[in-house]
């Protein structure tokens, strides 16, 4: 490029500058060649101006190439520096995993158990205590202890959850596990047939209307919650009996439930599946009394040795919770409603009769993260069969009509949590019936006969009660049930592959009857728990 700009120059300086070849003289060419010289020089100076300013365009423009080769790389960066630190600001993961398939989030729980009971006096049970027995000195299994080895309490729960919009999310959860009874089986508290359903139940949540609904079988409403009145939320005690404690306010039952949040409070309606116990008595009623208050569950395609009350109208609940804060020391209180009906058909007529009741719950932090004070009690007419003594809700009078008992549940205790490792509890709990009694004189005024109906009958024979050789009759209608436990979990390994918790419980049940003729009736009796507990999830 700088020859030829040469080139030019030199052929523009001949041709318009230089004289005709004849008028030139040595003079004037040394002065031509002088000014053509400099011209050069004057041009090549130009020539090197530009060539430096085309270097200086050309790097200019090399370093605006890598200033957008680098601009774009910093776009194409952004998404990932964005994760990084999203994922920077997420807690750490826990040791719960979670699958996932089209748009579903599944959490898996539940534990494989082998557990050991030893009882100073047989129930006949598993893993879960009857308390409503009949445990006094005439019962041969009274004098003999029992010793149980077994794995039924083992679980499986699955948990789905899905968010079809922003303000909206659905679940479904189930829980089962291996103590169903396949021949007693009944709905009476919790659904125990086989394998047993513990729970399985769908909610729906709307946060923008602050709305829960949940359908399907769950604990009760009545059961004490730890927060607000979120399903998952129940404070069960810690105990290795798979019937809890007396006193403990529960049922698992299918049920339809409405919940409304409004800060700080939180208010639910639930209509729950009704069933009802009932105590006949041992005298029969007066001849012409034609009663049915309960039908055979073949009936409705469950085992035959099954009975299942009569009801037409679901029981419902109502319930108020908070749970109010003082900096980090944070409670929760609640209260709640029972309404229930009772059945039958008498004479050829239909009869019905209300009750209910009302409880309270509370949990209270009395240190924060370290000791827990539970405290639950339900009293009303006909709330038997929502404590885990399962005392009889009515009874009947001498006319055949269903008469609703009197019936206090309360349980009260501590969970102590002094490291990650180690929980230490202690409960007592008890559950009270009130006499429904009734006389009847059904002899002649020359011979009266006086015979006694209902519950708790002072009439009644507890002769036999005291020895297992007696003849006598022995009623021993239960008037309280008392039970004070303690034990401690322990987690000796929690990692990748799952938590291992060890667990021992003791209890002491002391069982009394109302007075009667021949006596007050009195049973005790002292178990020994022990559990192993993997949990593959956690």
């Amino acid at each position: 490029m700088a020859a030829t700009l040469v080139l030019g120059v030199c052929q523009v300086g001949f041709t318009q500058d230089s004289p005709p070849q004849g008028d030139r003289t040595p003079a004037d060419t040394e002065e031509q060649v002088k000014a053509l010289r400099e011209r050069l020089e004057t041009l090549q100076r130009r020539l090197d101006t530009q060539i430096e300013e085309l270097h200086r365009t050309q790097a200019a423009l090399e370093a605006a190439e890598a200033e957008a080769a680098a601009a774009k790389a910093a776009v194409d960066s952004i998404p990932a520096r964005v994760k990084s630190a999203v994922d920077a600001t997420r807690p750490p993961p826990t040791q719960t995993d979670e699958l996932h398939y089209k748009g579903v989030t599944i959490t898996l729980g539940g534990f494989l158990a082998a557990e050991y009971v030893h009882r100073s006096l047989d129930t006949g049970n598993d893993i879960a205590t009857a308390y409503n027995g009949s445990y006094y000195r005439n019962n041969p299994l009274s004098h003999v202890a029992q010793t149980v080895f077994s794995a039924r309490q083992s679980s499986f729960s699955a948990l789905l959850r899905a968010d079809p919009g922003k303000e909206t999310h659905l679940a479904l959860f189930g829980q089962f596990d291996l103590q169903g009874t396949a021949q007693s089986a009944s709905p009476t508290e919790s659904n125990s047939y086989s394998p047993r359903l513990m729970q399985l139940y769908g909610t729906a949540d709307w946060d923008d209307l602050h709305l829960h609904l949940l359908a399907g079988q769950a604990w009760s409403l009545a059961t004490l919650n730890r927060t607000g009145i979120e399903p998952r939320s129940e404070v069960i005690p810690p105990t290795i009996d798979g019937q809890y404690i007396p006193g403990f306010v529960w049922a698992r039952q299918a049920q339809l439930r409405l919940t409304q949040d409004i800060d700080p409070w939180w208010l639910a309606l639930s209509l729950e599946n009704s069933q009802t116990t009932f105590y006949t008595g041992p005298n029969p009623l007066p001849s012409g009394i034609v009663l049915n208050y309960e039908t055979p569950g073949n009936a409705l395609g469950y085992s035959s040795q099954n009975t299942l009350s009569l009801n037409h109208i679901p029981d419902v609940l109502f319930k108020v919770a908070t749970d109010p804060a003082i900096g980090s020391w944070k409670m929760h209180a609640e209260a709640f409603g029972l309404y229930s009906t009772y059945y039958e058909r008498l004479n050829y007529v239909g009869k019905n009769v209300s009750g209910g009741g009302f409880g309270a719950g509370l949990v209270l932090p009395l240190v924060p993260r370290v000791l827990d004070l539970q405290v639950s009690i339900l009293s009303g007419r006909g709330v038997g069969r929502y404590g885990s003594a399962q005392l009889p809700e009515v009874t009947f009078d001498p006319t055949g009509a269903i008469v609703p008992i009197h019936e206090n549940l309360g349980l009260a205790g501590f969970t102590a949590h002094p490291t990650s490792r180690w929980d230490l509890y202690v409960f007592a709990g008890e559950e009270r019936a009130g006499a429904r009694a009734y006389h009847l004189n059904e002899g002649t005024p020359a011979a009266p006969q006086i015979v006694g109906y209902g519950y708790g009958n002072s009439l009644y024979s507890n002769a036999g009660c005291s020895s297992e050789s007696s003849t006598d009759p022995c009623v021993g209608n239960q008037r309280r049930i008392r039970q004070g436990t303690g034990g401690f979990w322990y987690k000796p390994y929690s990692g990748n592959v799952g938590t291992v918790r060890v667990g021992v419980q003791y209890s002491r049940t002391q069982i009394k009857a109302f007075a009667g003729q021949g006596g007050t009736p009195s049973a005790g009796f002292n178990m020994v728990f022990a559990s192993i507990r993997y949990y593959p999830f956690d």
